[in-house]
């Protein structure tokens, strides 16, 4: 990992900053991939899982190569451990518990007398989850996605994720997918999945909106497809967190906390913020100790590689750097944790106390980790429950509230030069007068 120890404000741009990455290399990749499945749906799909996740989905028997079949649950149950299952249903719950709570009411608000006002949640019809394959089967980001939607009310939850070389789906994700309430599993990874969703096929239906992780290229596809057809989640990038830590912290617990972050992927970050000497040099030596018994540790040891360990002169310094930052997620591991925490203006989420890991928001407390990534969290939220909603305004107006505001109304109409405006509310006013 680099150090660096008391950097100036010239070295905190290069701290701060992300690994950088050339889309102009897979844009027009993406692209075609778009467009093809936009233009012969289910057929490309197929195509593109046999080029690309190197499975071909004809020839699995089935009548609907894509979608997951009832028989397919019922083996995914039978494959999972009692444990697991288990587990995945506490997680749920306490995802659910958490999620419950952010139910939006709105008052009735009356803004002038016989002026009524309020505002309606109202569920997102049709959503898309996609859930990444690759290097470790995500089912947790199932709960994660599924869970809320479900609460929120939406009507059709799809989800799409890459099916393994026998054809098949990762049991874990099946049965987290029933357990969250997923109406619609389908077998198609990486952009086609994306455009899949985005336009909808013969199988696949076309969503309103789609969220989840994925690799540069499911971005790249999320942000094109936002552009014209659906909305998505949020911007997002490599996993990445910080840890604000003390000489009170654990050097064992802040590294497993980075390792934790790094194992995700080689384009993944962390960066560790400390006032105490000491404490960042027995953090290396436990990185690198830790490191050693990792199964991912080729994966972890390339996130490491452009990663930051810096020494600063104290708490207050090492969260406006950690405010620059704006990690996706941050760790607090100081003797007054709970108060530092207050100085938080951009993070994604937040974890205060040496017993407070970062993998516990990641499975089972009850928050999401579905968050803003590569400095998005200045600006964006994580996945809640509002992310599967729209508010929707009401009004209803009285003739003490034509009263009230019709002068008004006609005035600054007139003055913008919108005739039509100010005589929708001119003929009101004169027929009350009248």
């Amino acid at each position: 990992m680099n150090i660096y120890r008391f950097p100036t404000e010239a070295q905190l741009q290069e701290i701060t900053a992300r690994p950088v990455k050339d889309a102009a290399d897979f844009t027009a990749t993406v692209a075609a991939v778009l467009d093809d499945v936009r233009r012969r749906g289910d057929a490309a799909v197929i195509d593109y899982e046999r080029q690309f996740d190197h499975v071909d989905l004809s020839e699995c028997g089935a009548d609907a190569p894509l979608a997951v079949a009832d028989a397919e649950f019922e083996a995914a149950a039978a494959a999972c451990s009692p444990e697991l299952l288990a587990s995945l249903q506490l997680a749920h719950d306490n995802i659910a518990r958490f999620h419950e709570q952010q139910r939006f009411e709105g008052d009735v608000v009356e803004t002038s007398p016989g002026v009524r006002c309020w505002q309606k949640s109202v569920a997102i019809e049709k959503v898309g989850l996609y859930i990444p394959g690759g290097t470790a089967p995500l089912f947790s980001t199932v709960l994660m996605l599924a869970t809320p939607a479900r609460i929120a009310g939406c009507r059709e939850i799809v989800l799409c994720t890459p099916p393994r070389r026998n054809g098949t789906v990762h049991p874990a994700i099946l049965m987290a997918a029933r357990t969250a309430g997923v109406s619609r599993v389908f077998k198609a990874g990486g952009v086609q999945a994306i455009a899949a969703m985005a336009y909808g096929t013969q199988s696949v239906p076309k969503v309103s909106k789609i969220f989840g992780p994925g690799n540069q290229y499911v971005q790249c596809a999320k942000q094109m497809v936002a552009l014209t057809d659906v909305a998505i989640d949020m911007p997002a990038g490599p996993s990445e967190v910080a840890v604000i830590a003390d000489a009170t912290a654990n050097a064992a617990f802040v590294a497993a906390d980075l390792l934790s972050q790094a194992e995700h992927g080689a384009d993944s970050q962390v960066l560790l913020l400390t006032d105490s000497p000491s404490l960042l040099d027995a953090v290396q030596r436990e990185v690198e100790a830790q490191l050693a018994r990792l199964p991912r540790r080729d994966i972890a040891a390339e996130a490491l590689s452009h990663s930051r360990l810096v020494l600063v002169a104290d708490m207050r310094e090492a969260m406006r750097v950690s405010n620059i930052y704006a990690p996706e997620h941050l760790i607090i591991e100081t003797a007054d944790a709970q108060t530092l925490a207050a100085g938080v203006v951009n993070a994604g989420s937040v974890f205060i106390g040496h017993l407070t890991p970062e993998s516990a928001g990641d499975y089972a407390s009850g928050t999401n980790h579905t968050l803003p990534t590569n400095g998005w969290a200045n600006a964006y939220s994580g996945v809640n429950l509002d992310a599967y909603c729209r508010k929707i305004t009401f009004q209803h107006i009285a003739p003490e509230g034509i009263a009230a505001i019709a002068n008004a109304v006609e005035t600054m109409a007139a003055a913008e030069s919108l005739d039509a405006h100010r005589n929708a509310m001119a003929l009101r006013r004169i027929a009350l007068e009248g």
